[in-house]
């Protein structure tokens, strides 16, 4: 009930407008999403040392926290690091930071997680400059990120540059990371309803109409959800079973997947 209270306090600031909390409704599928995410993530997390950047109100730290030696996160919202601290206290160490300027020391930190938050950076290099800063020798980050080569494909408010396969291989290629990349939940296996609005989708994101807020989506997301369910504070891979993604080519856009994952290891931090 509190994070609830604390959500309608700060409604509409600070990323809230395009960030689920905990209550608020969402699709099986976006909760799905998460899981599936997480539970890839955690494959090079165990006995590390990691840093969540973007974390959001932090539903994938529990998780984390479980297989991790250590975890650690922030947001640039003051006010999604107030609701992740109000759920997890002191089982995690959350703090407000911006991921261009991360308040750790070098060589800290083995692995970085960065989930559906690259393109609200306004400086994607900085961000991976400071990455090569704070990780140790051979240490990876991990990025989820919404599919820009998709034909429908619709930008957040606030976001400043998408990041396709080949643009985040060339990117993280010029500052000493190799990449490997990764699909979920493909094109293929989404409803038929999904299927049968993409082309409609198109045409109301190439006319602007498309709503931007979580709450104008909600009526859409019924239309092409169907059921909707409370999104957790805290994921539960118990009560939805992730889905393995699967490896896709680094050199050619992907137009298969809505997610793209990607690793990219540090090469040399000299």
């Amino acid at each position: 009930m509190r994070i609830l209270q604390l959500t309608q306090k700060v409604k509409n600031k600070n990323y809230l407008d395009v960030t689920e909390v905990a209550g608020e409704e969402v699709s099986r599928e976006q909760i799905q999403r998460l899981c599936n995410r997480y539970f890839w993530a955690g494959m090079y997390c165990k006995s590390k040392k990691v840093l969540e950047v973007a974390c959001g109100t932090g539903p994938g730290l529990g998780f984390l926290a479980k297989i991790a030696k250590e975890v650690v996160a922030g947001d640039y919202s003051h006010d999604l690091v107030e609701i992740a601290k109000l759920h997890y206290g002191e089982r995690i160490k959350i703090h407000q930071f911006d991921a261009q300027r991360m308040p750790f020391y070098d060589c800290s930190i083995d692995v970085v997680i960065l989930f559906e938050a690259i393109y609200y950076l306004q400086s994607a290099s900085a961000f991976i400059s400071e990455c090569r800063r704070v990780l140790r020798p051979g240490g990876k980050v991990l990025l989820a990120t919404a599919n820009k080569d998709l034909f429908d494909f619709n930008p957040s408010p606030h976001s400043y540059n998408y990041y396709g396969v080949v643009e985040m291989r060339d990117l993280f290629r010029g500052h000493g990371f190799s990449t490997e990349f990764f699909g979920d939940t493909p094109i293929s296996t989404v409803s038929i309803m999904q299927k049968l609005i993409r082309p409609a989708k198109k045409i109301a994101v190439t006319l602007g109409v498309v709503p931007k807020t979580m709450s104008g989506k909600k009526f859409l997301k019924r239309l092409v959800f169907g059921k909707m369910i409370p999104m957790p504070a805290e994921i539960d891979l118990g009560k939805m079973p992730p889905i393995d993604p699967v490896i896709i080519p680094s050199d050619k856009p992907d137009r298969n997947h809505k997610v793209i994952y990607c690793v990219a290891a540090l090469v040399s931090n000299g």
